[in-house]
């Protein structure tokens, strides 16, 4: 996909839409220094480019009973297409799979997972995960703290400095 040219007035939207995707469009424009029409057209071009890919809600894990989080390495027996296709389809269908990458190194996958309590990641590695066809062999490590969590993109080093002046 090819980069998208961006303006230093783009750059600010995104960074405040980053910071609160709930920002009023009135709010955005005088942020940005545009009038309210205008601005609301460069946020609707970046949503049609795809630059903008969604809006969504965060939640806190913890406060809704998600208190066990877990990084789990997965091997294939093959790294053949039909195995990467089969293992990728059904991680996309469970809910607790927050992210999953297919990584180089000793593990073909890396997966996040969130889930309540040990019993419901019992029940998700051994009545699901181990049962894909083609997975040979899984390794667990729990989180024990959070250190950093962020879902604001870094911004190019450029358009930092032109934000803040």
């Amino acid at each position: 996909m090819p980069k998208i040219d961006l303006d230093p007035i783009d750059w600010k939207i995104l960074a405040r839409l980053q910071e609160d995707a709930r920002v009023s469009n009135v709010d955005l424009a005088k942020a940005v220094n545009l009038s309210p029409s205008p601005c609301l057209n460069r946020v609707r071009a970046l949503e049609e480019s795809q630059v903008v890919s969604r809006y969504v809600t965060l939640l806190d894990p913890l406060k809704i009973g998600l208190t066990v989080s877990v990084f789990i390495q997965v091997s294939l027996e093959k790294q053949m297409r039909n195995a990467l296709d089969t293992f990728e389809a059904s991680v996309l269908a469970r809910e607790e799979v927050m992210e999953c990458y297919l990584m180089t190194g000793d593990a073909d996958y890396l997966l996040r997972v969130i889930v309540s309590d040990m019993q419901s990641l019992e029940r998700f590695i051994v009545d699901y995960l181990a049962r894909i066809p083609g997975v040979a062999s899984i390794k667990s490590s729990f989180a024990l703290k959070q250190v950093k969590y962020k879902t604001a993109l870094p911004l190019p080093e450029s358009q930092k400095t032109r934000r803040k002046r």
